[in-house]
């Protein structure tokens, strides 16, 4: 208990932003014999399976992070075969899911926060007023990339700075409106469900996030909420089902928000281990 507390006390008073600007210089070393190191030990640390990952040579990735957002082998991860399956969108662990109540997204532990808090201003959120949501945690040893639930035309993007607070499960279940504090970038798109909003929420030393159509979204942000619409983009940003949508650099939380009655979520439970590509529900027949 005592450690629990120094813990959640140090979260609060750490210097989260120059800890994190450490992160991205330390995770970017290419001396191999520095990145190597790094690799070799987060692997053991973690029980990273390399056989899986698009190489287990430390010598084929430039530098820690290069590994950290690794790609998997062709066929590490399949899509659920029923077209109108709803996937997950990264691996990790549940944190938490299942009805937005009027407009409040549940945390954990009786903690919520309200859609406003989360999406940053009014726009969007009349399309999620008693949706359906789920939020995956990923762990360290989790490949780190985000993939499309269903198939979307992306619509426009908002970064929101914010607080860096972890999101490991002891301080979700003890820091108020934990994800709508932290930094993120809320991605909003038009599929084939429906309205739906994919976040990537940063967190202490997550160090980028990154996006196929955009890059590198949060690294070189001024402190200053900016959004961008692509509504007009030449050509248009459409992601197919079960495609990557982003990246983090270094491990953080994806939310994932849909619209009411067009998607029947399955059962899953708090803390429950998930991958890329499993079924997360299955959209609802108009």
């Amino acid at each position: 208990m005592i450690l629990r507390r120094l813990y959640l006390l140090l979260q609060h008073t750490l210097p989260h932003k120059a800890l994190t600007r450490l992160a991205l210089h330390l995770t970017r070393i290419r001396w191999r014999p520095v990145k190597n190191w790094q690799i070799v030990r987060f692997a053991r640390r973690f029980h990273i399976d390399l056989d899986e990952a698009e190489s287990a040579d430390p010598n084929h990735y430039e530098s820690f992070d290069a590994f950290f957002t690794r790609a998997l082998k062709p066929g590490a991860r399949m899509p659920d075969p029923d077209p109108a399956a709803v996937l997950l969108p990264a691996d990790g662990r549940i944190s938490a899911m299942g009805r937005i109540e009027s407009d409040r997204v549940f945390q954990a532990k009786g903690r919520s926060f309200s859609l406003r808090e989360l999406l940053g201003d009014d726009t969007f959120v009349p399309d999620f007023i008693d949706g359906s949501f789920a939020t995956v945690y990923l762990q360290p040893r989790n490949y780190h990339r985000v993939h499309m639930p269903v198939s979307g035309r992306l619509l426009e993007t908002l970064y929101i700075p914010g607080r860096l607070y972890s999101v490991a499960p002891v301080t979700v279940g003890s820091v108020q409106r934990l994800f709508a504090r932290n930094e993120r970038l809320i991605c909003h798109f038009e599929t084939e469900a429906g309205p739906m909003a994919l976040i990537l929420v940063g967190a202490m030393l997550v160090a980028g996030i990154e996006t196929v159509w955009g890059g590198m979204e949060t690294e070189h942000a001024d402190g200053r909420p900016e959004r961008k619409d692509y509504r007009q983009h030449t050509p248009p940003v459409v992601l197919e089902r079960f495609a990557e949508a982003g990246r983090f650099h270094m491990g953080s939380t994806a939310i994932v928000l849909f619209a009411r009655g067009r998607v029947e979520l399955d059962h899953f439970e708090p803390g429950q281990n998930v991958r890329v590509g499993e079924r997360l529900g299955r959209i609802r027949s108009a």
